[in-house]
């Protein structure tokens, strides 16, 4: 894990370098203060950390929430936040302690106690909101505080427990202001992070002033933000190109950034190895029209990652064969070594053989506004169909309903981009494959749960390669998802403005408080 980090750090430095040039040398005459804009097509789901599994919300929660520990900028390992210090008692894995830092203080001036820690993570687990990040603690049988001190049983030995600790699920809130069995419906937050939330408007904007009360990992709480949200890429394309923003991330259409140049001196632009994939998901339910295995394998011989990653998508993304990404431990090419070339006969015998009648008939969705989702959709839908097999029904869906849909399981197939939530093979795992993981595609194999489990009980991440291997030829053998393509991560800003790269930078954290005028 870790020579995946330094190479991502490597090639930004590399590009930072280039996209500098001689001006940088001249210093700018910028107000420090003065606001920096960022731009973005990811949406919020919810302001409430219980209600919310996306990396939208989750980019604004790593800035105005704490949780006990995060990452450093290119790191692989939990490092404390608002905990003092964090660490297993015991060997067996099974219990994890926290201290918490002392004089830590919310929006409302109250004192942030070890209680309000414990009362976070209760009402994650309580609340269990269909698009929320509850699944994400499956290991987590009960929390106590005593003091400053928190400790967490775990129902299963869980190596990789700091790391989710360390995710937008463990963001700490104030437990006077939010209900412990309902979610926060206004547009307040009150949490402990770099950032406070001084306005807030759904859909369009979120504007953050730095916290003068914050104490953390970060020595730096950064400029005054105003995050822009917009409905689509192209929308985010429009305002980069008239100025309206100073940076923008996540996700510019795959036209413009097939055309960025490093060396612009009118622009920075950050280029980075992502852990960042894109998966078909198939609703494996008995009432499901791709229910019977050998229809989902059928659908595993037709698709043509190649073709969709040079079209649709036009080289910024790579063909991807495994459920874990090129670059993470445990990574393979299961689905390569299973289906290595389309072929519309094999598809056909199989359900021939399974005595399936064709075409199988089936609905596609997919969330409208994420860069070139409907073309993908329509060159899968071409794919499937000009074998004579398969017969597409195709949908977009407004994204809060396109989550609902699928968490529903009303949905009989639909792609869906997973950013990692920490940075270890663990987090494609249980959330993807795992019986009630999040993605509720219906599909439990307890044999993929038990490879899961089995993977977790290695403090050295590398010991748990081959379980992770195993647990996907399982999946490539019953295809509950059909990997698509592994991303990479682009940030562009206006040449005063430096720090992008780390807005993307491999750990799930969206360092706003970086971000500097030059």
């Amino acid at each position: 894990m870790r020579s995946v980090r330094i190479r991502i750090l490597a090639t930004l430095l590399v590009l930072a370098a280039v996209g500098v040039g001689g001006w940088q040398l001249m210093p700018s005459q910028e107000d420090p203060d003065k606001t920096i804009k960022v731009g973005t097509s990811d949406v919020v789901t919810s302001l409430d950390p219980a209600g919310a599994y996306d990396a939208g919300s989750w980019a604004l929660f790593s800035n105005v929430f704490q949780s006990l520990l995060t990452f450093e900028a290119g790191g692989a390992k939990p490092v404390p936040d608002a905990a003092e210090s964090c660490e297993f008692e015991g060997t067996d894995l099974m219990t994890y302690q926290c201290r918490l830092r002392e004089g830590l203080t919310f929006p409302s001036g109250r004192t942030m106690t070890a209680e309000d820690v414990k009362y976070s993570f209760e009402r994650v687990m309580e609340i269990k909101s269909e698009v929320g990040p509850s699944s994400l603690l499956d290991t987590l049988k009960s929390v106590s505080a005593k003091g400053l001190t928190v400790t967490f049983r775990l129902s299963s030995p869980d190596a990789t427990f700091p790391f989710k600790v360390a995710t937008g699920a463990g963001s700490i809130v104030d437990r006077t202001k939010y209900p412990a069995n309902a979610l926060r419906t206004d547009d307040g937050v009150d949490g402990t992070g770099p950032y406070q939330l001084s306005a807030y408007t759904k859909d369009s904007k979120a504007v953050l002033r730095p916290n003068p009360d914050y104490k953390g990992a970060t020595e730096d709480t950064g400029r005054p933000i105003e995050l822009r949200y917009y409905k689509n890429a192209d929308a985010l394309n429009s305002a980069w190109a008239k100025k309206q923003v100073d940076a923008a991330t996540r996700q510019l259409p795959p036209k413009t950034l097939a055309e960025l140049n490093p060396s612009d001196p009118t622009m920075r632009v950050s280029e980075a190895d992502s852990s960042e994939v894109r998966n078909l998901y198939l609703n494996t339910r008995a009432s499901a029209p791709l229910h019977d295995t050998a229809v989902r394998q059928a659908m595993a011989w037709l698709i043509d990652r190649e073709r969709l990653a040079a079209t649709v998508y036009e080289g910024t993304v790579d063909p991807l064969y495994s459920l874990i990404p090129t670059g993470i431990t445990g990574h393979s090419t299961s689905f390569f070594d299973a289906y290595p070339k389309q072929s519309v006969a094999k598809a056909r015998a199989l359900l021939e053989d399974a005595g399936v009648s064709v075409p199988v008939r089936f609905t596609y969705g997919y969330g409208i506004g994420r860069a070139s989702a409907a073309a993908e959709a329509k060159e899968i839908k071409r794919q499937l169909e000009s074998s004579g097999l398969f017969k597409v029904t195709v949908r977009g869906y407004e994204w809060t309903d396109f989550q609902k849909r699928w968490a529903t399981g009303k949905l009989d197939a639909y792609a869906v981009g997973w950013v990692a939530d920490y940075p270890d093979p663990d987090t494609y795992g249980g959330p993807l494959v795992g019986t009630d993981g999040t993605m509720n595609t219906g599909y439990s194999s307890g044999e993929v749960d038990r490879l899961i489990q089995a993977s977790q009980k290695y403090e050295d991440r590398g010991d748990a390669t081959e379980d992770f291997r195993a647990m996907q030829d399982v999946v490539a053998r019953d295809v509950p998802v059909i990997p698509l393509w592994q991303a990479k991560e682009y940030v562009v800003t206006s040449e005063d403005v430096g720090g992008g790269q780390y807005l993307s930078d491999g750990t799930g954290v969206f360092r706003l408080w970086r971000l500097t005028w030059i």
